[in-house]
Order: structure tokens, then C-alpha cells, then sequence
């Protein structure tokens, strides 16, 4: 297993640079922002080349010509514009990507395959390094076995093509933003072709005192010895030098009044040049896909994760005391906490099915799928704590510790968990007449987790999947589907025991509208069940503390809608309502809004002589939130906020100068106030120039 893992990773690092073509051509290309059409095919859903109308599950795919236009610089940010999202709930946090999808923690996956399996033991992905991000709403476990109830996150890495191309942009924005952006394809012979991807960073962040630095280099090579055969192999080196974003601000001087006012969003509580984010991360992945005939095909899929994290923070303690956690009656001295962590995570992960297309009569065509997956991964975290005080007024940053550059002391092991899961799955989809699809599936999941000092503990489960969408009359499909979830976790809860796998259902019943190829609409209504989930501790001064409840219940509508219109106009449309309560309390969970929508659109313009413009322009709301704990019994409310971004490119041949800005009009407000006693600032108006050059 450790040859097998070396030699994917090598490999993929030894990816050669193919040369610049030669001629970058003439003329301006009219830049195009592209929505989902209703033709759109989206493979995650089903595994399989399945167009977007014929499945019963709502699906939304994000080019990246789209969210990189939205200002997009986080995964997170991707997701700003989509039906039933709430992106980035805790604000631009600088650690993890985070989404609520119907409520619920979305899990994220890479070309398929689960890539983050514990929380603070890697860095962010980066954006630019893909072609799509694809989002499917509701439970996908009986494909994926790990898939959350929400939803999963599914990223599509760029691979090699076989004509040249390619771009290279330099960016400068705001919190001294400076970027360097390559990516380069194209044939290195007749079967073989390769790409780089490659971002340089320098930048700071809202935040004071914290940085926002990164090298990301992914080379990748195509062997394409026939046209029904194709292997590609990725790498990927990425190193980040941050900190974090978040820093925990109390509730008392931030969303509740102080005496000596409202701490500045750029409030920072740590120790300038020990609080940090560090990470390096190191992938390989191999991705082999062969057609035997038109009726049978078969794709192998592998990948090993090394991953290196050293995270440094500090925190005040608004814990013990949320209504007032000062020491003092001016309410400015408050108590610290230092907490220390260094993270080793290894992941292998490989997917294995095999396609057949087959018919049963002349007006019944079958598409059968069935499958092998394995993970294995290891978390390992060695952690420090500590305690101090300061004036958070009027931070002494020299009096801080900084334990000579490591750990707080004493250490001690606080994660050392081994997990791997195996499973084994069959789908059906049934089309008939070229009007009904009927998707059937099943899996069975084996699962081991051990954490440290706890015995080893194994689960199994078995689930199903059933769905059907019809086109009713032309361009109306109604659709009706039931899910099941199993997920197991990593981690332990504050007692020290291993996380009891997650599992839950939904029932889902909507309609699609797509009157031409050009304009998709969906309008969902569902309903999640879910047992096992983690929440907070609040028994505990640890926020990272964790228990696992009974159960929830998430249940609401949605609407999206795309449509590109004559004239190079596109809009975006999207609603949604959720209700999302743990069992008995009556309270819509913390921190998860009911209301959300957004509007997004871009209009071209011929400006001659080879020149285009191209604008845009969108509108989101975040509805309100209530958090409930011990010292705010009837809900601590977290107002809702409206943000408008903006977009404008120019184009003139092979150059473009695109202008991005989120948030616009630099609203201040706060993503997340929590009963148990701190704030989360929102994202800060961010304005981005960028200079590229294509051929």
C-alpha cells in the first residue's frame, strides 16, 4: 500500500510543462459567463454522464468563468450565489471552508472522492486549481457512503486538454492583495498532453496581524494511448502561511454594548508572529477511465493526502460567562486562552465501478452502475494549552508568551484517531420511453474507527436510494425522491469517546421548468431527518468541546433559476426557505437562518476593434439567526445582512483587466453570535484588479 501510494504521488509530480503555443491567434473572444443549462450533464449525482432533467435531485454546477467572476478567492465563496446555501456561516474564516446546505455541515469531495476528514488538520483548497464546483442537495451516501444529509461539495480538478491554451494573470486588491496566476495546457505528443496550475500569494486580511500567503503548484499529465482509453494523473503542492481570521470576539463589546464601545472588526487577540496557520499539503491522484464498448465502460479512481498543520491561537475566554466575561469592573480586562496544535493527517481513498448500458424492450433503456470504494485516514494532533489575560482595549502585545516559537506546555496527544471505511454499491437508472427516469440504488458500508485510547469501534449500514422524474408535458418535469445518509466522523466527543457514525433520511418532491436549453428552473420541497449530530458542549469552557444529540429535523423549500438571454445576458435566480430543529427543543438550529436569496446577473458589450465588455452584478441576503444556550434562554439574534458584489471586464484581443468587488458598498455587520459567547465578523469589502493574458 505504501509503494502504491509513493508512486501515484511521484508520478504526478513529475508532470512536464507543455511549451506556449506558438501563436496566441487573432481577435477578441466574447467572454461569456456561463449558467447551468438544462442540458447540462453532472456526473456527481450519479456517477454517471446523466443530463441534469432526467435526475430527480435538485443539482447545481458553478463554472469557474462564474464564480471567479463573483470574486470567489475561497471555496467557500463559490457557493454565495447558490439555492439553500448559507456560505462561509462563520465569516471568511482563513482555516476551513464552510457551508451550510439545508441546514447541515456540507462534506467536501475532490474528482469524487472525500478530501477532508477532520477539522484544523489541513489548509483551504484553492479555486483557480478547478473547472467546477458541483453541489448536490440532499443525501448522496448510497454513491459516496460518506455523504452528508445536506448535501455534498464536489470539486473538479482542471486536467490537461489536448488543444494549447492557457492564461497568466498578476492581481492586486485590497489588504495588499498580490497574486501571480498561471495555467497552461496543451499536447505534449499525439496521445500525451499536460497542464500546470499555479497561484503565487502575498496578502493580508481583514484581520490584523494575520496573512494570507500561499504557493500552490498542479502539474497533471494525460496518457490517451486510444480514444477508449484515458489516464490522468495529478499533483499537487500547496504551502500556506496564515492565521486565523476568526478570532472569537466576545458577544459584550462586539454585538452587546461596552462601556468603552464596539471592538473594530479588525480586532486582533493573539501574540503577532506565534498565532499562526501553517500548512503544507501534499496529493496525488490518478484517475484511469476506459470504454471496453458503447455499452460497457469502466473508471478507477485513487488518491493519497499528506497533510501538515501547525496551528497557533489565542482566544479570549467569553465562555464562562457570556453575558460578562470581564475580570474587571471597566470591563476591559479580560481572560486569554493559548491553544497550540500540530496536526499530521494521511488520507487514501479510491473509487472503482464499472458502467453498463443495456435495454430491456425496445423503449426501456437501463444505465447500471456498480461499484468499490475504500478510505483509510489517520489524524494525529499533539496539543498545548495555556491561559492569560489582557486588556482587550488595549492589547500589550509584547507581554504575551510566545513560548519560544512552539507549543504551550504542558502537551499532551488530544487526536489520534485511525478510520477507514469500505463499500460496496449498485444503481439502476431506468429511462423509458425517452420520458420517465427512475434511479434505484443500494449500498452496504463497513466501518473501523479507534481513537486514542479507546477500544476500536466498528460499524456497518446499509442504504437506499429511490427516485423518479418525468417530463410531464414538454419542459415541465416533476420528480420525487427518497435518500438515506451514513457518515461516519472522525474525531472524539468531550468525553474522550469515538463519534458515533451519523445517519438520516430525506424525502424530496419538486418540479423542473426548462422550456429551451438555455433556461432551467427548479422548485424543491424536502424533508431531513437526522440522528447523531455534533453540537457544542456547553457543559464544557472549550468551544471545540463536542457532544452528539438525538436527532433533527431539517425541512424547507427552494427555488433556483438560470437563463441566458439573446444579447449575452445571463441572470441567476434563487430562494429559499429552511426550518432545521433539534428534537424537543422547539429552536431552529444555531447559527442556521430560515431566509435566504440572492440575484446575479451579466450583460456583454461589443465595443469594436476587437474590444468587449463585460458587467455584472449581484444581490445576496442572509437572513437572521437566533443561537440559544445557558445564558440566553430565548435566543441571542444575529441580524440579517444584504451584500451587493460587482464585476467589470474589459477585453481587447489576447488582454483583459477585470475589476472584482465583493461586498461594494462595505456593509459591517457580523456572520455568527453564538450563546455561548462570541462573535464572528463578516466579510469586509474586498476590491481585486486583474490583468491577464490568454492565448
Amino acid at each position: 500500500m505504501r509503494l502504491l501510494k509513493t508512486a501515484i504521488l511521484c508520478a504526478t509530480a513529475l508532470s512536464p510543462l507543455p511549451a506556449l503555443a506558438a501563436d496566441a491567434g487573432e481577435g477578441a473572444e466574447q467572454r461569456t459567463i456561463i449558467v447551468t443549462g438544462a442540458l447540462e450533464e453532472g456526473s456527481t449525482a450519479t456517477k454517471t454522464d446523466t443530463p441534469i432533467i432526467e435526475t430527480p435531485q435538485p443539482i447545481t454546477v458553478i463554472d469557474d468563468e462564474l464564480y471567479l467572476a463573483q470574486g470567489a478567492i475561497s471555496i467557500g465563496d463559490t457557493l454565495n450565489y447558490v439555492s439553500g446555501v448559507t456560505a462561509n456561516p462563520y465569516g471568511p474564516d482563513s482555516r476551513v471552508d464552510g457551508a451550510f446546505v439545508r441546514g447541515i455541515n456540507a462534506l467536501q469531495f475532490r474528482d469524487g472522492m472525500r478530501d477532508i476528514f477532520s477539522f484544523y488538520a489541513s489548509i483551504r483548497a484553492d479555486p483557480y486549481n478547478f473547472d467546477q464546483v458541483e453541489l448536490v442537495r440532499g443525501p448522496a451516501s448510497v454513491l459516496f457512503g460518506q455523504g452528508a444529509l445536506g448535501g455534498i461539495i464536489n470539486l473538479v480538478s482542471k486536467r490537461p486538454e489536448f488543444e494549447a491554451g492557457g492564461e497568466v494573470s498578476v492581481r492586486y486588491g485590497s489588504f495588499n492583495r498580490k497574486e501571480a496566476l498561471v495555467d497552461v495546457t496543451g499536447p505534449l505528443g499525439d496521445t500525451v498532453a499536460a497542464r500546470i496550475v499555479a497561484r503565487v500569494r502575498d496578502a493580508d486580511t481583514q484581520t490584523d496581524y494575520v496573512p494570507d500567503d500561499r504557493v500552490m503548484v498542479s502539474p497533471s499529465i494525460t496518457f490517451q494511448p486510444s480514444s477508449d482509453t484515458e489516464l490522468t494523473l495529478i499533483g499537487l503542492y500547496q504551502e500556506d502561511d496564515g492565521g486565523s481570521t476568526s478570532q472569537f470576539l466576545p458577544l459584550v463589546g462586539t454585538i452587546l454594548p461596552n462601556p468603552n464601545g464596539q471592538l473594530p472588526n479588525s480586532q486582533f487577540v493573539g501574540k503577532p508572529g506565534w498565532d499562526r496557520y501553517d500548512g503544507r499539503l501534499l496529493q496525488g491522484t490518478a484517475l484511469l477511465e476506459h470504454r471496453f464498448n458503447e455499452s460497457a465502460r469502466i473508471n478507477l479512481k485513487a488518491r493519497y493526502i499528506d497533510s501538515d498543520l501547525t496551528y497557533l491561537t489565542h482566544y479570549p475566554n467569553s465562555y464562562s460567562n457570556p453575558t460578562n466575561p470581564y475580570l474587571d469592573a471597566g470591563q476591559r480586562l479580560i481572560g486569554l486562552y493559548v491553544d497550540g496544535t500540530i496536526a499530521r493527517m494521511e488520507i487514501f481513498s479510491t473509487d472503482n465501478n464499472v458502467q453498463l448500458d443495456f435495454n430491456t424492450g425496445s423503449a426501456v433503456e437501463h444505465t447500471l452502475l456498480a461499484g468499490l470504494d475504500y478510505s483509510a485516514n489517520k489524524v494525529h494532533k499533539t496539543r498545548g494549552l495555556a491561559v492569560e489575560a489582557i486588556d482587550i482595549y488595549n492589547i500589550d502585545y509584547d507581554a504575551l508568551s510566545g513560548y519560544g516559537g512552539g507549543l504551550p506546555t504542558p502537551t499532551s496527544v488530544s487526536e489520534d484517531v485511525d478510520q477507514d471505511q469500505l463499500g460496496i454499491y449498485v444503481q439502476d437508472q431506468i429511462r423509458f420511453f425517452d420520458r420517465v427516469s427512475i434511479v434505484l440504488g443500494a449500498r452496504r458500508d463497513w466501518t473501523s474507527a479507534q481513537s486514542k485510547g479507546g477500544a476500536t469501534r466498528k460499524d456497518a449500514a446499509t442504504t437506499f436510494r429511490a427516485g423518479i422524474i418525468g417530463e410531464a408535458v414538454k419542459g415541465v418535469s416533476p420528480f420525487f425522491s427518497y435518500t438515506e445518509s451514513f457518515e461516519p466522523i472522525a474525531g472524539t466527543a468531550s468525553d474522550g469517546s469515538a463519534f458515533v457514525p451519523k445517519s438520516g433520511r430525506q424525502f424530496e418532491a419538486g418540479i423542473k421548468f426548462h422550456p429551451a436549453d438555455n433556461i432551467l428552473a427548479t422548485v424543491t420541497a424536502y424533508h431531513i431527518k437526522e440522528n447523531n449530530r455534533p453540537v457544542s458542549d456547553d457543559s464544557t469552557v472549550d468551544p471545540t468541546d463536542q457532544i452528539q444529540i438525538g436527532y433533527m429535523t431539517s425541512k424547507g423549500i427552494e427555488f433556483e433559476g438560470n437563463v441566458s438571454l439573446p444579447g449575452d445576458l445571463t441572470i441567476i435566480a434563487n430562494a429559499s426557505y429552511n426550518e432545521a430543529e433539534v428534537a424537543g427543543t422547539g429552536h431552529q438550529i444555531d447559527n442556521v437562518p430560515k431566509f435566504n436569496a440572492s440575484l446575479w446577473t451579466t450583460k456583454g458589450f461589443s465595443l469594436g476593434n476587437e474590444t468587449t465588455l463585460l458587467l455584472g452584478g449581484g444581490v445576496r441576503h442572509v437572513g437572521k439567526n437566533r443561537s440559544f444556550g445557558r445564558a440566553f434562554p430565548d435566543g441571542l439574534v444575529t441580524p440579517s445582512f444584504t451584500l451587493v458584489d460587482a464585476l467589470a471586464e474589459v477585453t481587447h484581443g489576447s488582454w483583459s483587466f477585470a475589476l472584482n468587488a465583493t461586498n461594494l458598498f462595505d456593509k459591517r455587520y457580523y456572520s455568527a453570535c453564538l450563546a455561548r459567547g462570541d462573535c464572528f465578523v463578516g466579510s469586509e469589502r474586498n476590491v481585486m484588479g486583474t490583468v491577464s493574458y490568454r492565448f
